[in-house]
This record gives structure tokens, sequence and C-alpha cells, in this order.
């Protein structure tokens, strides 16, 4: 197996990681301080492509293969967790509408999402139905012509700020389980939409965090996503990439933080020399490298298996979002202390890094239900062949 990147695939992400540092790098601490949402550096990002990485060529994406994806999203990352975060969440609306949605509305919306001109939620976590996604209210009523929405979403990223909604909302019975689940692209100004407060987060603070309640939201029949009942499906496969987005900005930032910590302990001096030169921090520093290498890795290799089509692409999805997002908190918290008292003021970002990657154990399917995803799999005696 060749783990080396393509001349290609090492440019584009050549050219994230200078985007990130002239784009994101000056103003990433300033937008986490005091909570701006920074959609005129989204949109930039939007120029390069990196806000439709793997939406279809018909909605105005690049199709890049996943795996080409997971580059610009750890690149982005190693400067600016939390604005990366939402990109990454923004390319998985992105791709589920321009994969599922009718022709008209994917011409209409496709293009400006993929560009960044205009910005995607994912809405599907409610208050009552957090990993027990299949367990949630919202509901949407078929009125001739139109869906009739009413129900509530929790912890929404971007709410209030975006242009639409990747909506889940039950139109089976209520004891329809998943299958009574389907998918809508919901305008976000959409008369009968309200947002809660902006949550104040312990990280993520580049990117607002809200509720939103639907009151009798019409929508036009054609904005369905896929056929009715097949919500639940779109949705699962949709949280498959975003996994593995997440994983790859929970590497970057222990990139970022690997990086600043290696610099910190050339220019730190105690008892008359530099820090680098004490055996037990070269060992915390080693070890800290080859769990980010093992991430990095393991994330490349679950996004190689979506690419292909693999059937256990979803179970290496689970166990890299896992693996990469402790692996990615641990090797920031390392650097932390290895900064000393430095690394606990904001004048570093060591203390941002960690931050915004404590939530990443937590969104997009909590590492618990990663555990339970592929145990699963496991004790269903359809183990992937590589850990038989």
């Amino acid at each position: 197996m060749n783990f080396d990147l393509t001349e290609e695939q090492s440019a584009f992400a050549r050219s994230a990681r200078a985007f990130a540092r002239a784009e994101f790098a000056p103003h990433a601490a300033r937008w986490d301080a005091e909570a701006i949402f920074p959609r005129e550096a989204i949109a930039q990002a939007g120029k390069l492509g990196f806000c439709g990485l793997y939406a279809p060529e018909a909605a105005g994406g690049l199709a890049l293969p996943r795996l080409d994806a997971t580059l610009v999203f750890e690149e982005l990352a190693a400067v600016d967790p939390s604005t990366s975060a939402f990109i990454s969440i923004h390319n998985m609306a992105t791709w589920m509408l321009g994969t599922w949605a009718t022709p008209a509305v994917r011409e209409h919306w496709g293009p400006l999402l993929s560009a960044g001109e205009k910005l995607a939620s994912y809405c599907l976590t409610e208050p009552g139905a957090g990993s027990d996604a299949a367990a949630l209210k919202t509901r949407a009523e078929r009125v001739r012509d139109e869906y009739h929405i009413d129900g509530s979403k929790a912890f929404i990223s971007g709410a209030g700020s975006t242009d639409v909604l990747l909506l889940m909302a039950r139109t089976g019975g209520a004891d329809s389980g998943a299958g009574g689940i389907s998918a809508f692209v919901v305008p976000a100004d959409a008369a009968g939409i309200s947002y809660g407060k902006k949550e104040h987060k312990m990280g993520w603070n580049s990117q607002p965090t809200r509720s939103i309640r639907f009151d009798g939201v019409r929508i036009p029949a054609d904005h369905l996503l896929g056929r009715v009942g097949e919500g639940f499906k779109i949705a699962m496969q949709g949280l498959d990439g975003g996994r593995i987005n997440i994983a790859a900005c929970s590497v970057g930032a222990a990139q970022g933080a690997l990086e600043a910590a290696r610099q910190h302990m050339h220019e730190r001096c105690q008892f008359g020399q530099p820090i680098a030169h004490f055996q037990a921090l070269q060992f915390r520093l080693a070890d800290m490298a080859t769990e980010l290498v093992a991430a990095r890795q393991m994330v490349r290799l679950a996004a190689s298996k979506l690419d292909a089509g693999a059937r256990d692409a979803s179970t290496y999805c689970a166990m890299a979002k896992r693996f990469a997002t402790d692996a990615g908190f641990a090797v920031c918290n390392e650097a932390l202390q290895l900064h000393g008292g430095y690394g606990y003021i904001r004048e570093y970002p060591l203390e941002r890094l960690l931050r915004d990657v404590r939530v990443h154990q937590i969104l997009e399917g909590s590492n618990e239900i990663m555990r339970v995803i592929i145990a699963r799999r496991m004790l269903d005696g359809d183990a992937p062949d590589t850990i038989r």
C-alpha cells in the first residue's frame, strides 16, 4: 500500500495551509474571544473550492474524493479548528443537497453553497433526540403541494447565521422509527422559523450554535431530499463523511499543537538549557507525534474505504472518528502541559486548540456511540477483515 500523497494532493494541501496561515491565523484568536462568525473568510475559502470539496459537479462542487477533502480540513484546523469544523459541516450539508435534491432545488442552492456565497446548517439533533436520532419528533405533513413543518432542533451549528437548513423530520407515524424520517431543504428565513439565544460554549466560538423552532413552516413539496422515508439513511450517509471530517479537524488541531510544542521546547530554557534537552520531555513529544501519525493514517484509511464504497466503510468511519478525536484532544492537552503556565494563557494558541477539539469527542455521534457501532459490527459476525 502506498501511503504517499500524489503531487496534486500535496499541492492542494499546501494551498489550504497557505490560505489558513494568511486568512485564519491573524484573526482566529479574536474570532474566538469575540464570538465572531467569519463569513467573509469562509467566502474566501469558497473561492478556492473549500466549501464544496466533495459536492457533485452538478451542484457546483469539486467532486473530490473524501481523502482529498481530509487534507484540506486538516490544514485549516491546524490554525483554527472552530471555523474549519463549520466549513466541514457545511461541506457535508452541501454534498447531501447536491446528491439528493430535486434538479430545481440543486440548481438554485448548489452553486451558491459550493462557492461559499450561501451557507448551510445540518439539522438532526433535538432536545430529546441526541444519540438516539431515530427518536426525533419534528414533523413534516404533506398538504397538497407543500410540507408543513412543526418541531424544534437543538445544538445546530451556524443556526441564525446560515441561509439554508438540511432538516430531518418525521413523515411517518410516531412509532415508525428510522423508517418514518424524511429529509428536507428549508430556507433559513422561511416564515415560522425562530432561533434561540446564541449558546455560550467552551469552544467553537467562531461559529454560532442555537436552537431552532419550526411553527407551521411551509415549504414546496419539491424541497424533499430523495424519497419519503429515506431521511434517516441520507442523514447517516452524511454523517459517515462528517465523522471523517471532524476526525481530520482533530488531526489538524493536534498537528498545530505539536508544532507549537516543538518550537516552544527549543525556545524555553530552564536550569540553563532549552527544555528540548530534557529526555522526559523528548519522550512525551515522541509519543504525541506517534499518536498523531496513527490517527492521521486511520482517518485516511476510513476516507479511502468511503471513496471505494466498501461494505464496512461506516465501521471504519466510526473507528477513525473515535480514535482521532480522542488522540487529537490528548495531543493538544500534552502540548499545553509542555508549555507550562504559558499554555494556559490566551496569548498562546494552546488553550484555544484544546477548547475547540474537546467537542469533537461528542458531536457527529459521541465516541460512546462510535464504540456501539464498531462492537455491533463485530458481534454480528461481520467484522472488518483487518481485525479478524
